[in-house]
């Protein structure tokens, strides 16, 4: 039990001897939060040398409008899937970051028009109610008006009471609203003459962010899905069934070896001419990709995974990807934890298959019946020499109770774990426990890697 009370000071080192700093996801996060705070700092500098406003209530509006052009710029760069952030910081965590600022928005679209108007109110002495029927009725004041309604209705729907009742194509179709939005919002802020585009070093500017902005979401989300679908034509070569409510699509395509796909990685897949284009859904490979072929696995938990089971072979494959950061280019450390719960298995075990080193795979299942693909694993870990562990049964049952995860049977399970990479993929209830024990322990940050499936419209 010693090594639950070993901490780790100093630079964590990475395999290539290098400090924390070299971390793949260190030097992203610096890139992306740098641009960010350099970004707010050209806005503040922008603002107090343009124009003065009319009064104090008007200045607060003109400022959270340049604000809220920013914030809805960075909800762009989040979602734009580039494949340089996605790689080092994750769908999941980048997604949650455009989630939060979806909400900063909304408040800022709201309040924006609100100190306007009241500026306005004030300096012409007139009333709130008064000014808002004059600016409602100017052309690119209602579009922003418009604009600001649809992020609100998106942010209404994004709130977890709400998410829960709608159904994801219901939710996708909101959320794909918000693209006329940001239209909307560019074209009011092209006809806002008196802070956006008051010097030509403004208006530079900000075309810009605009363009790059515009070009990465096109880019990533549009150019580069049709290109590799295009060039590797995808196809179902097998169906198998791994469980009664669990399969395996294998999949074969042209110069699959071209495909920047690793070990760990999701797609988000189509099967046109099975389902509707709209239905997609993120599953992982639960194999390391090579041989010129592909494979997911999935469990049955809603109308398009269930109906795998039944999808010809030789259907077209549209695939999005490959996304995530959950990969072997964030260790830091030659020994490895995989740690997996259900259906989360399915990165564990393609990362199984490209890993070297120690090795310990943690499968943590109701009962052995439901490990699927645990034979496979065995037979990878028989082959590099690595270890599995099988924790069944139910959480809390039993004298004393079965708590798989505690740091004490984590210690007992792999004793050297404080030197180790942990990878969790598994139920959000599994990776919090986990998560909370690595953090009891004093695992470093870096040498924690969690996989949480959230996709953005």
């Amino acid at each position: 039990m010693a090594a639950a009370n070993q901490s780790v000071t100093g630079p964590v080192a990475t395999r290539g001897g290098g400090s924390a700093l070299a971390h793949p996801r260190v030097q992203a996060m610096a890139m992306l939060w740098g641009a960010v705070i350099l970004n707010l700092i050209i806005v503040e500098v922008l603002f107090f040398t343009t124009d003065p406003a009319k009064n104090a209530l008007h200045a607060t509006g003109k400022f959270l409008g340049l604000h809220a052009a920013l914030v809805m710029l960075l909800q762009l760069v989040l979602i734009a899937r580039l494949p340089w952030l996605d790689r080092r910081l994750g769908m999941d965590r980048l997604t949650s970051w455009h989630r939060w600022t979806g909400f900063t928005l909304f408040w800022l679209v709201l309040l924006h028009p609100t100190f306007v108007m009241l500026g306005y109110a004030k300096h012409y002495n007139s009333t709130f109610l008064e000014q808002a029927s004059n600016l409602i009725g100017m052309g690119p004041t209602m579009i922003g008006f418009i604009a600001a309604g649809i992020i609100a209705v998106a942010a209404g729907v994004s709130v977890r009471l709400a998410r829960r009742k709608l159904s994801y194509e219901a939710w996708h179709a909101v959320h794909v609203l918000l693209y006329v939005a940001i239209v909307l919002a560019l074209f009011h802020q092209m006809y806002e003459a008196s802070t956006f585009t008051a010097t030509t070093i403004s208006a530079v500017y900000w075309w810009s962010l605009w363009a790059f902005a515009g070009l990465s979401l096109i880019i990533g989300r549009i150019i580069v899905p049709l290109r590799r679908n295009a060039r590797h034509q995808l196809r179902v070569a097998a169906v198998v069934p791994e469980a009664d409510n669990v399969v395996s699509v294998h999949m074969t395509g042209k110069d699959l070896d071209k495909l920047p796909a690793q070990a760990g990685q999701f797609f988000i897949w189509r099967f046109p001419g099975h389902n509707s284009w709209w239905k997609a859904n993120p599953f992982s490979l639960s194999a390391a990709p090579g041989n010129n072929a592909l494979r997911l696995t999935a469990k049955a938990v809603g109308e398009t995974s269930a109906g795998l089971r039944n999808v010809p072979v030789g259907t077209r494959v549209f695939a999005e990807g490959p996304y995530g950061a959950f990969t072997s280019i964030h260790k830091t450390r030659e020994g490895t934890v995989l740690i997996a719960g259900g259906v989360g298995v399915t990165p564990i075990r393609s990362l199984l298959e490209e890993l070297s080193g120690p090795i310990a795979v943690l499968y943590r299942v109701q009962s052995p019946a439901d490990a699927v693909l645990l034979a496979e694993m065995e037979q990878l870990a028989r082959m590099k020499g690595a270890q599995v562990h099988v924790l069944a049964g139910r959480t809390g049952a039993g004298n004393p109770p079965n708590i798989p995860f505690a740091p004490e049977n984590l210690v007992r399970l792999v004793p050297d774990i404080l030197q180790r990479d942990v990878f969790v993929c598994g139920p959000p209830a599994m990776t919090d426990a986990v998560l909370k024990s690595l953090r009891q322990l004093k695992v470093p940050p870096l040498q924690i890697h969690a996989e949480r499936f959230a996709l953005a419209g």
